[in-house]
């Protein structure tokens, strides 16, 4: 008779909860490599040249890109990156690249560049800030100030 007692199922019981409980924990802390972005590839991008194709050019063989230039004719950014989130860690970035295609005032490619996360500089944003109280007047005080100041003249432009 191999009947088991209820201390061995108990033991089992624990040992194959503690297994369990070890792979989640296992699985919870293995990285998760997520990708963002498009960036063409070698062979997309060889059917761009430089002097010779235009924007639209340009977009048939690699697309449009999700950022432009400011002003016009600054050119397109092609940006893709690579992330590693790590359980309860900030994600990190690993990898970076940006390839940007410059265009000349008619629309021609005039340059194709292409960096790396290496190639990266730490960029600092301005900070724009609106006072609250300009020259110890507050808000309410200039609203109530100018009570007396408003005519009928003011406001029909006469």
């Amino acid at each position: 008779m191999s009947s088991k007692t209820a201390a061995q199922r108990l033991a089992q019981k624990i040992a194959l909860s503690a297994v369990l409980a070890a792979m989640l924990v296992t699985a919870g802390c293995s990285a998760i490599y997520r990708n963002h972005g498009y960036v063409p590839n070698d062979e997309d991008l060889a059917q761009v040249e430089v002097g010779k194709s235009t924007q639209q050019d340009v977009a048939y063989a690699i697309g449009r890109p999700s950022t432009r230039g400011l002003l016009q004719g600054a050119g397109w950014f092609y940006v893709g990156s690579r992330w590693k989130h790590y359980g309860a860690r900030a994600p990190e970035e690993i990898e970076r690249e940006v390839v940007a295609v410059s265009f000349d005032e008619a629309g021609v490619v005039s340059n194709v560049e292409r960096y790396g996360l290496e190639d990266g500089e730490v960029v600092v944003l301005s900070r724009r800030v609106t006072k609250t109280n300009i020259k110890g007047i507050s808000v309410v005080r200039e609203l109530l100030g100018s009570i007396g100041r408003v005519s009928a003249g003011t406001l029909t432009g006469d």
